[in-house]
């Protein structure tokens, strides 16, 4: 029964568009704890207080949702079919080109829960995230088998690249774990070390927030004209140490039509970027990830330039 349910999971993960899928045995994840609490220590998280908080929720899921048996973690692809122009543009970060990927991601969810409860019955105290909750998404993605953590911190499929989207869905029943930990394949490479301009990534596995230009131009509400990073023309996030990554070179354009650019957004060049009234922010972005920094915070970034 608990194998014929973990592969029940699976099947009905991929019949719903999810790229991966993998079950684990919800417990403590002490080796990650270990290596988060050691990152803020030194302050590498900036601004962003939240993730000093419910500490203890985030090593252990059963502390998150009581009566959590198994962590179920899911990719969801968000490489779009069509790029922005580098030509007289500005640049923001590849998830946040279509709708607010927390929603999409989590009706999928969802909808996975329900085909599950067709073979469990209905099942109690069950919760669902996508990037919404005191959970070490990529931590629980690697232990179902859907990755390495690679030099630049990402999560990284070595099929299929970086550019995902990772859920996760408690639930309340043991299951057989599937999925093997993947080991690290970074080699020798450090191409995402090179390229990062400001040197966020300041040793291999270790990310400085401080220094990153998605936390500088998403989470950090302070004046930018008092750092000395090279934005590069980022305007919302970064996609810099995912691009010039050898394994991203099998990315391949999503199939989910909520992901990809809209033609007014295709359209714009820095002109339109720099005249972007409050008004035409809510029409391009009311759905977009975009709407986290906020109208002002994106004309603060454009004017930092």
């Amino acid at each position: 029964m608990l194998t014929n349910l973990s592969q029940h999971i699976i099947t009905q993960a991929e019949k719903l568009g999810f790229d991966a899928c993998g079950v684990a045995k919800a417990d403590f994840l002490e080796d990650d704890a270990e290596k988060v609490e050691k990152w803020l220590s030194e302050n590498c998280q900036g601004e962003m207080d939240y993730l000093t908080r419910n500490k203890e929720k985030r090593y252990d899921p059963r502390l998150l949702n009581e009566g959590t048996k198994t962590v179920v973690s899911v990719l969801c692809n968000y490489y779009p079919k069509q790029i922005l122009t580098s030509d007289n543009n500005y640049k923001i970060s590849k998830y946040a080109y279509g709708d607010d990927y927390h929603e999409v991601v989590k009706q999928k969810l969802r909808q996975l829960l329900e085909k599950i409860e067709l073979l469990t019955g209905k099942l109690e105290n069950t919760r669902i995230f996508v990037d919404s909750a005191p959970v070490l998404e990529r931590a629980w993605a690697v232990r179902c088998g859907l990755g390495f953590i690679g030099k630049n911190t990402c999560l990284i499929h070595p099929k299929k690249g970086s550019f995902f989207f990772i859920g996760q869905l408690l639930l309340p029943v043991e299951t057989e774990p599937v999925g093997k930990i993947i080991p690290n394949h970074c080699g020798r490479c450090t191409r995402c070390l090179d390229a990062c301009p400001t040197g966020a990534l300041k040793a291999p596995f270790q990310l400085d927030a401080r220094k990153c230009i998605s936390y500088l131009t998403i989470e950090y509400k302070g004046d930018l004209s008092q750092t000395d990073a090279n934005f590069s023309d980022w305007i919302y996030g970064c996609d810099i140490c995912q691009d010039v990554c050898p394994y991203n070179r099998f990315s391949l354009p999503n199939c989910e039509e909520k992901f990809q650019p809209s033609e007014k957004l295709l359209a714009l060049r820095k002109t339109d970027w720099q005249n972007l009234d409050e008004n035409h922010f809510k029409e391009l972005f009311g759905k977009s990830a975009v709407k986290r920094a906020g109208f002002e915070g994106l004309k603060r970034n454009i004017e930092n330039l």
